[in-house]
């Protein structure tokens, strides 16, 4: 809809951009497969899927700390979200505080995003942290860290175990 009003109203644009969108909500996660046959990718926000997956306002001082976002339910969440769109031949990325963790960053690897998207500042020590990782040991860290119970457990696992 909006390419036809840019067209008719004579405003030049990429007509071959890639349309996708924010992933942010669990029940977005729920139906990807189905949202992946409209779009060309994915982006995952992860600060709203934490806040709304944990029932947590991150604004709230009271609950806050309630919103972390290496909760296993967050990354199985994030991890779904990745296989409903690389099952529909569609990237996955990632934006929000997580994507320029550098601590996690081997893990989001592991769980097979595509791209991540992060404040200039974060990408040295991202590009630190997964340089001398291989996909494999990526992945085995993805799946060790979705068995663990708490966020507590994963943030103790990745910066105890570089992979």
């Amino acid at each position: 809809e909006v390419k036809e009003a840019l067209r008719s109203e004579k405003i030049p644009f990429d007509e071959k951009m890639d349309v996708g969108i924010m992933i942010e909500v669990p029940s977005a996660v729920a139906i990807a497969d189905i949202l992946a046959k409209e779009v060309e990718f994915f982006s995952i926000g992860t600060n709203d899927l934490t806040q709304y997956t944990m029932a947590a306002d991150r604004g709230n001082s009271n609950v806050a700390q309630l919103a972390n976002a290496l909760n296993p339910a967050v990354l199985r969440l994030i991890q779904q979200t990745v296989e409903a769109g690389h099952d529909a031949g569609i990237w996955v990325g990632m934006c929000g505080e997580l994507a320029g963790n550098a601590a996690a960053a081997p893990l989001l690897i592991g769980l097979g995003l595509d791209e991540l998207s992060m404040s200039a500042p974060s990408i040295p020590a991202v590009k630190d942290a997964i340089r001398d990782v291989s996909m494999a040991e990526a992945q085995k860290l993805a799946e060790t860290v979705l068995t663990l119970d708490s966020a507590e457990a994963v943030g103790n696992h990745l910066a105890n175990n570089s992979a």
